[in-house]
């Protein structure tokens, strides 16, 4: 084999191996980076390298390999080399699209390319791109080469007028010429990656795990931290796709300048940490989703945040910064970054290369930019999952009818509105930029309906591809879903009808804590911080009961009957049935798997009983115990009493002794299953009286209640 590899040919054909440098062995890896240093990434980058050794000028090289190593940062020193010494002759390129595979029926791109040893910058070479939804099913293309808008040809030259030289074969000369004629983003503006704790399990909680009052909001800069007020801190991550604004979830623990993240250490004391770029932290910005396999989820960022790396962010002076919220969200840079970084892993390398002047950015109207994001914000601060939520859109006011469904049509149509109102906008922004860019004839200002990221927009939140009738249906349920859900709150005195906003969200709060804040209540919340979920009537202030009140109390009386079919209606089921059956899960999903409602729940489900983890004292589990689950337990046996006497009775027909005995065997084995559980769980529980501390989270806290809280799928799961 040795021999083989020892002489010069004109010619190497090759499907190397693929391996990235963590899949490689110590010695294979050290050996790489001493002989391949500007392909170490990956062994099959390597071998283009050793390929290349093989064959003398003018010889060629033709392999099949991945994709990678025409887009990514890590490769630029390798692209470079190639761009300098070699020449693309002809390139077959089967991109991964995020979804489908590829043409070659894999989830990873690659590339078939040809190269000739000898450098000619003006040499136009010749490129197609096959993808999956271009062949049949064996992967084979309808026709080859496909006809499409990547069949083209281009130099070297062509590649070196965009930032880092990627092989984006594809690119018009309107988007060469604006890389050569705008500076770059980068160069006027800071482009940052942010902190890195090394254990977000220690550091990172959602907001809602912790108490409100330990949040600091609206800081702005790091010097103030050091006054140990707060603990927590706003922090960006990132988040699913949305635009303009939103993801505001997490919160980070900086206390004291971020003491304690500082000096986080292993055990050999080397700090693992990395503070980076901390004179950005709190500054009003720009960040985006660092994946995305649609569109770039760009949003605008107030004062107030720290960001992480996966929410890495641009700071340029604050009154521009809706403006370069703009223009990230446009079109227009969406076509610069994939041909930048067709992986849609986007770095901040590629941010900082966009092609944009500040003086071509000053000319945007206010109106479109500002609009974008306060229509965005107002979407986002409508749900009980967001720290500035106030109240419920199904209660405003505004747009109250005489019955619940009336007001569900009239904020449907508001809601409608208000998407329509932010595709106009972003068609009108689109255009702006188009035309700045003299990209008229490449690309189009129009955004489909699916692409407008609002809750409130159900094209986007179910997929656009539904029947709007269907779409509607959805919603429906879920906007009902949500009111449920605001009514528990309210059960709890999390929220109020009379004030809007948290009420009681710090650990421990009581009664007396919420009739401080609100003294003359039109709904009280539950005074002992129970709520039985159960399939019968068996406590006059179960959940259900409770919900009948709040909706007589909201909607009033006299469509009371009318109000609860259609709320019915919408969530396909009776309500006891779906606070029984569906509403923690529901909860549990809404919450992203930090519930702050615990839901107390026997092994099979005949005993359940909410809690507001916030309002949780070390007695709590003795006022479940003997207010609730012996009192239930109490009923039960009298019931069973009742039940065996009624299948003797003579004066029963034969069918109603019969379910009477079904009934007896049925609740005997209840009682059995709640003895046990209060032997075995419940009682020591509640002899212990434990503690919770918040600042500890809802993963460390609630596996504290393993046996008696209604098991969580996922809650193991470490903070990414």
């Amino acid at each position: 084999m040795a021999d083989y590899l020892s002489p010069k040919y004109h010619v190497v054909v090759a499907n190397p191996p693929y391996m990235g440098g963590r899949g490689m062995n110590g010695r294979l890896g050290g050996w790489t980076k001493d002989n391949f240093p500007d392909s170490k990434a990956d062994l099959f980058a390597a071998f283009i390298e050793r390929g290349l050794d093989m064959i003398p000028k003018r010889g060629f090289s033709a392999m099949v390999t991945m994709e990678s190593w025409m887009f990514l940062s890590s490769f630029e020193k390798l692209r470079t080399k190639l761009l300098s010494n070699t020449t693309i002759q002809c390139m077959v390129h089967m991109p991964y699209l995020g979804k489908g595979g590829t043409s070659m029926g894999i989830n990873f791109g690659t590339t078939a390319c040809v190269t000739e040893k000898i450098s000619k910058a003006d040499f136009a070479g010749r490129f197609c791109c096959v993808r999956h939804f271009e062949t049949d099913d064996n992967g084979v293309p309808h026709q080859f080469p496909p006809h499409n808008e990547r069949l083209c040809s281009a130099t070297t030259d062509d590649f070196r007028k965009i930032p880092g030289s990627p092989i984006a074969y594809w690119a018009s000369p309107a988007q060469r010429k604006a890389f050569v004629d705008f500076p770059s983003l980068g160069s006027w503006c800071p482009v940052k990656q942010g902190l890195a704790t090394a254990n977000n399990d220690l550091f990172v909680r959602l907001w809602h795990e912790v108490e409100f009052q330990k949040v600091g909001l609206n800081y702005t800069a790091c010097i103030s931290t050091e006054s140990g007020v707060h603990k927590w801190f706003p922090y960006n991550k990132g988040g699913n796709y949305r635009r303009w604004y939103g993801n505001a979830e997490h919160v980070v623990n900086w206390e004291n300048d971020g003491q304690a993240i500082r000096n986080f250490a292993d055990s050999t004391g080397y700090i693992r940490s990395r503070a980076q770029n901390t004179e950005y932290y709190f500054k009003k910005g720009v960040t985006w989703t660092f994946i995305s396999s649609s569109n770039f989820g760009v949003r605008m960022t107030p004062i107030g945040f720290i960001f992480d790396v996966a929410g890495s962010s641009a700071f340029p002076l604050e009154s521009s910064a809706e403006k370069l919220t703009a223009f990230l969200g446009s079109c227009v840079t969406w076509a610069f970054l994939k041909l930048m970084n067709p992986t849609l892993n986007f770095q901040v390398g590629n941010i900082a290369a966009l092609p944009v002047d500040p003086r071509f950015l000053s000319g945007i109207p206010n109106k479109v930019s500002k609009e974008l994001i306060s229509v965005s914000e107002l979407d986002w601060n409508a749900n009980e999952t967001a720290w500035d939520f106030t109240a419920l859109p199904l209660l405003d006011s505004a747009r109250r009818g005489a019955t619940l469904a009336e007001t569900w049509g009239r904020l449907y149509s508001y809601w409608r509105g208000m998407t329509k109102k932010v595709q106009q906008l972003e068609e009108e922004s689109n255009r702006i930029f188009i035309e700045g860019y003299g990209l008229q004839d490449e690309l189009s200002p129009d955004v489909p309906l699916e692409e407008i990221t609002l809750t409130c927009n159900p094209a986007h939140r179910y997929g656009g591809k539904k029947d709007e009738s269907y779409l509607e249906k959805l919603l429906r349920a879920d906007t009902i879903a949500e009111f449920l859900s605001y009514a528990v709150g309210c059960m709890f005195g999390r929220y109020s009808l009379d004030t809007p906003g948290l009420i009681l969200a710090n650990q421990g709060d009581a009664l007396e804590d919420y009739l401080a804040k609100v003294p003359n209540s039109t709904f009280m919340p539950d005074a002992d911080n129970v709520i039985p979920v159960l399939e019968g009537e068996w406590f006059a202030k179960d959940i259900t009961e409770r919900f009948r009140k709040f909706l007589r109390i909201t909607f009033g009386d006299e469509h009371f009957q009318e109000n609860l079919a259609f709320i019915e209606q919408a969530l396909g089921k009776d309500v006891r049935r779906y606070f029984t059956r569906d509403f923690f899960n529901d909860h549990v999903q809404r919450y992203k798997k930090r519930p702050i409602y615990w839901m107390f729940s026997s092994p099979k489900g005949t005993f359940n009983a909410l809690i507001y983890m916030h309002r949780y004292r070390p007695d709590t589990v003795n006022v479940v115990l003997n207010e609730y689950l012996r009192t239930f337990r109490s009923q039960l046996e009298a019931h069973k009493i009742a039940q065996e006497r009624l299948s003797i009775s003579t004066a029963a027909t034969p069918a109603q002794r019969t379910a009477a005995i079904k009934d007896v065997q049925t609740v005997t084995k209840q009682i059995g299953e709640l003895d046990v559980w209060e032997r075995d769980v419940i009682y020591p529980l509640a002899t212990q009286r434990l503690e919770i501390d918040l600042d500890d989270g809802v993963k460390v806290n609630y596996a504290k209640f393993a046996g008696a809280l209604k098991p969580i799928k996922g809650l193991e799961e470490a903070e990414d």
